[in-house]
């Protein structure tokens, strides 16, 4: 792995502590192989019998029951698999799948997600609710845009809606009843993934500050008074997190929901209290996620 940025280890340094920076930059380390399964194509028990039958090692995740570690192949090697083919698995990161797990949810509801290429998050939020939801899934690039429409055929999706457009400026006559927003980041929580590390800048940092703060102004702007979103990110900085909901709290449009967290997940001190920071470990991403309600 390149080496760590000293700018990023002085920021975790003053943020966290001189002791809880050298854990993080520990954990920015080669990544375990893990997926979930996707319920609009298979079930578990085909999954676990195909996972036994090619000799393939794996454990269950004890807060998912869709999601597998895989202890003895690379993704390279899962992607060869016809199930990984078929489109009856999708490769993810546990933290990744995490954020769709505390949305408010019910059949026939409508959601946003704002920044849904490459489709690991609406693809899930499809598959855990049987393609009930109305899901409308937003990328501005077209190049991604496309890899996401792909993503969605693949796994069998038929009520997700792709948007190629700006999502932080959709018309106002949009209302959703809910609201996922994945915002892009700096990618402070992910530096173990290979060759991350040389985009990794500060001036990236407060590029992607300025695009969080529209694109939250105007998820509050479009979701519906009282209901819940979830805004989150792959950064653990808190200018790109909590600092980003404080402005939000202090203008009074929304406030924090308390997110039950599973407690064996390794976390790291959050500023605002019902919001979680994922601490970087061989495991798991760093992530930072907050549910709002809109007021």
């Amino acid at each position: 792995m390149k080496e760590i940025p000293l700018f990023l280890i002085e920021r975790l340094k003053n943020q966290y502590g001189e002791e809880l920076m050298k854990e993080i930059v520990k954990g920015f380390q080669k990544k375990t192989v893990t997926f979930r399964i996707n319920h609009l194509k298979t079930t578990l028990g085909e999954i676990e019998k195909v996972l036994e039958e090619e000799a393939i090692l794996f454990q269950k995740i004890f807060w998912f029951d869709d999601a597998f570690l895989i202890e003895n192949k690379t993704e390279e090697e899962i992607r060869l698999l016809d199930i990984y083919k078929e489109g009856k698995i999708y490769l993810q990161s546990l933290s990744s799948m995490l954020p769709v797990l505390f949305l408010d949810l019910e059949e026939g509801m409508s959601i946003l997600d704002m920044a849904a290429a490459p489709g690991g998050k609406t693809t899930e939020i499809a598959s855990i609710y049987q393609d009930k939801i109305l899901i409308t899934a937003c990328e501005k690039n077209k190049i991604r845009a496309d890899r996401l429409r792909y993503n969605i055929k693949k796994q069998g999706v038929r009520r997700a809606t792709v948007l190629e457009s700006d999502a932080s400026k959709l018309d106002e006559y949009f209302s959703f009843d809910s609201i996922l927003l994945d915002a892009p980041c700096s990618g402070s929580g992910t530096l173990q993934r290979e060759n991350s590390n040389s985009y990794f800048k500060e001036e990236l940092i407060e590029t992607t500050k300025k695009l969080q703060k529209v694109l939250l102004k105007k998820a509050v702007q479009i979701l519906k008074p009282g209901s819940t979103m979830i805004y989150s990110t792959c950064s653990i900085l808190e200018e790109e997190n909590e600092l980003q909901i404080e402005a939000l709290l202090n203008e009074k449009l929304v406030e924090v929901v308390p997110l039950d967290f599973p407690n064996d997940i390794p976390l790291l001190p959050s500023k605002i209290f019902g919001t979680v920071v994922v601490k970087p470990t061989s495991l798991y991403e760093g992530f930072f996620i907050a549910k709002l309600r809109k007021r």
